[in-house]
Parts: C-alpha cells; structure tokens; sequence
C-alpha cells in the first residue's frame, strides 16, 4: 500500500512540474504575440554561400559558381537542387514568430548553448548566421537567434526538416542521369542471361534472347523506377576496391540506353535489409540502393514478354476468319446505311456463305477472342498439340491495315497459343478456349 501511495506522489510531483514547466514556457509564447517580421533582409538569388551545421554536428558547406551550385566540404558529388531552393527560399522569407526573451540571461534553457543547429550564408559579401536551438513544450516552434543579436525568438518547427541536413541530405542521390522521353533501349543482365528491349514508335520490344512483342507497362515501368531510382546512402564515395561489395563481379548489369548515350549500374552483395550495393559504372562512389527495383531486373524473359494474344480488340476488329477443323468460318464488318439512311457498321458472316448474322453474337465472340491472354510461356519440349491446332484465328484491324494470326490447342487439361511471326507457345487458360467456342457455337 506504502508503494502504491509512493508512486502517486511521485506522479503528482512530475505532473506539478511539467505543469510549471509548460506555464513558464508558454508566457514565454503567447498566441497573441506580433510578428516581429523577417529573421533576414535577404534575397533568395542573392545567396551564394551556405554552410549548414547539423543536429549530429555533420558541417557542410555549399558554393554557387554562375548560377550552379557546388560542394565545397565535402568535395564530392553535385547538390540536390531542390534541396538547396528549399534552403535559400526559406533563409529569405524566414519569418519571426514572436520574440520571447530580448536579453537572455541563459542560452542553454532554449538549447542554445551551445546551439542544436546552424546555418551559416553569405549574400552580398555580407555573413548572416542563424542558430537554432530545442522546440518549444507543445512543439509547434523552434527557439531560434542571429549570431549577432541577443535576442531569443521563435520559428515554425516544421523548418527543422529543412534545416538540420547532412552532406547526404543535401546531395544529388539520382543514380543514373538520362533523359526520361529519350530512353529507347535498356537491358538486363544476370545469372538468367540477358534480356533486351528497344524503342521504337512508343513501343517496346524485346530483342533478345529472342524477338518478341514486349509487356510494355512491365518495361516501361522499369525504365522509370530506374530513371528516378534514389541512393539510400553513400557508402564510399571513391572506392579504392570494389571486391569487398561484390561489384568486381555484378550479380546484375543494368544498362539503358539513350540514342549514343548509355548509363550503365552495377548490381553487388546485400548491403542489409532490403537494400544493395550499387555503382555508376562511369562514377567512383559506391552507394546502395532499394533491391525491389533489382528484384524487377532479374525477372525471367518470359515475363517481360506481352501477354495479350492480340492486339486487336473488339471495336476496330473488322474481319475475323476461324478455321476449325476442316471448316472455315469468316465475318466481316462492312459499312451499310440504317432505315433512316444513317451510315453504321456491321458484321455480315462471309464464308462459308454470305448471310446476316445476330451483332450482339459476334462482337461476344470477337470480345473472347481478343481477350484472351498469355499466362506464361512453355518450355521448348512441352507437347502443346500446336501442330494440330483446335483453332486458327486471323483478324484484321485497324480498317485492313494490320493482320495478326494465333494458333489454339488444348492438351489435356492446358491450354497453348502460338502467334504468327513470335517464337514459342504461350500458356493459356484452358478457360479462355473453351470460351471462345462457346461464343462460336453460338452463331450456329
């Protein structure tokens, strides 16, 4: 029982306190204070030199030549541009809360002494400095001051993000430097072998180990994730050896290229969990990066390939001929006018005899056809019964410009498709077969 009335004085000693504690701090910030205006008389634009001190005591120091920004210390690497508009755009329009003490007596009560922060800048060949110390109680202000004044004031805590930075905070972590719009060609290479993709006419095909349609949103994803993929921490920027991360030997080489341009990235060991070991091939710095992104690279070519057996879909398909067996069976969609002597289209069966046929019937056997898809790709001894094919199917599209073929069969319980000019027979769902017959039996 004695405990137990211990612990509540206690509590009430420690809630009487950091009452007190709140009380005193919160005259010092009173809501109704004015703005004291600007922390600096300054211009965004104006600045050339800053050295941010941070929270760790990591010093770092940035230097505009022209109108570009370099690191002076550290000297390596280029700066994040955004990263430094964040921090001469916020020195310039810094605003004073409120001012809570005009002549200090301590500085440590605001953590000041000596200061948690500091950012040191030059504009105009004159030095400002700003030191910043703890938050406030309710942690919605920084206690802030000027080198050169007395005078302890508030800032808005949410500049402590921008604030407290250390060189690798500050710096450029882009991994590799190309031209988004002007990727055209990429490849992939690892213990699977390699796999290769080129550009042309906004469309992405695959060109080794074989030529084949590509999975466009599977590359082309790819391709963005590593045009904007982010160092998560620089491991040595000028590595003497790279056997140690295992890059002398890259489990995975990823290349992409740009017209006569090429950016290559050397895949090494783990480097923890869920990240890697990396390099620029054209740059000293050893970095790591995500291994979600590489987990993408290392994909079996299958996957990258495209999985729609056509291209061609139900609204610009306008002929169809199925060959079944010995029978041949072809609609074709032709431009007639209406009662009312409106131009429409419709389908009319054209073999083996001319005649009308139900609209809703064939555009649910077109929409079958066309929807059918790739669940993968069989290996080269699989006995896919391709060579006796159930059904062949040839459609026209895009008004007769463009002809695709594909070859159906079932085996058992799997189904195959083999496309007309690409290597290889497709996996399909024995479902999506037995569907578009269901649609053919229908226009019987």
């Amino acid at each position: 029982m004695r405990g137990v009335r211990s612990f509540l004085l206690l509590l009430a000693i420690c809630l009487g306190l950091g009452g007190y504690a709140y009380f005193v701090e919160s005259k010092r910030d009173p809501s109704d204070a004015e703005k004291k205006g600007k922390a600096f008389t300054v211009e965004a634009d104006k600045i050339d030199e800053i050295t941010v001190k941070s929270e760790s005591g990591e010093q770092t120091t940035l230097r505009k030549g022209g109108n570009e920004w370099q690191f002076a210390k550290p000297e390596n690497g280029q700066p994040d541009g955004a990263e430094v508009t964040g921090l001469t755009s916020n020195l310039s329009t810094l605003e004073v809360q409120s001012v809570v003490d005009e002549n200090p007596g301590d500085l440590a009560e605001y953590g000041l002494a000596p200061p948690r922060m500091e950012v040191t800048f030059k504009a105009g060949g004159q030095e400002h400095r700003l030191q910043i110390g703890r938050k406030t109680p309710p942690g919605t202000d920084l206690y802030a001051k000027r080198a050169d004044e007395k005078r302890v004031f508030l800032i808005p805590s949410f500049l402590e993000s921008t604030f407290n930075k250390n060189a690798f905070d500050l710096r450029d972590k882009t991994v590799l430097k190309l031209d988004r719009d002007k990727i055209d060609a990429l490849a992939l290479t690892s213990s699977k072998g390699t796999v290769q993709f080129a550009k042309a006419d906004s469309e992405w095909q695959m060109t080794a180990p074989l030529k084949a349609r590509a999975d466009f949103q599977a590359v082309d994803s790819l391709v963005s994730r590593l045009n904007t993929l982010q160092m998560k921490s620089l491991v040595a920027p000028e590595a003497a050896t790279l056997v140690g991360y295992g890059l002398d030997k890259p489990s995975t080489t990823i290349r992409l290229g740009s017209g006569s341009s090429q950016a290559v990235l050397l895949i090494g060991n783990e480097a923890g969990e869920g990240v890697l070991y990396a390099k620029d091939d054209s740059r000293p710095a050893v970095f790591t990066i995500e291994s979600s992104v590489v987990t993408d690279a290392r994909k079996d070519a299958g996957e990258f390939r495209q999985k729609d057996l056509f291209d061609a879909r139900a609204f610009n398909a306008n002929r169809v001929d199925i060959v079944r067996g010995s029978d041949t069976l072809a609609f074709e969609k032709a431009k007639t006018k209406d009662k009312d002597g409106k131009e429409e289209e419709k389908w009319k069966q054209v073999a083996p005899t001319a005649r009308d046929v139900d609209q809703t019937k064939v555009d649910n056997l077109v929409s079958a056809i066309t929807a059918a898809r790739a669940t993968g790709y069989a290996d080269s001894t699989a006995k896919t019964g391709l060579d006796k094919p159930e059904l062949t199917i040839t459609i026209k599209f895009d008004e007769g410009k463009r002809e695709e073929k594909v070859a159906l069969a079932r085996t058992g319980s799997d189904g195959f498709a083999s496309r007309t000019g690409e290597p290889g027979a497709a996996k399909v769902d024995i479902a999506a077969i037995e569907n578009i017959v269901k649609s053919l039996e229908a226009l019987k």
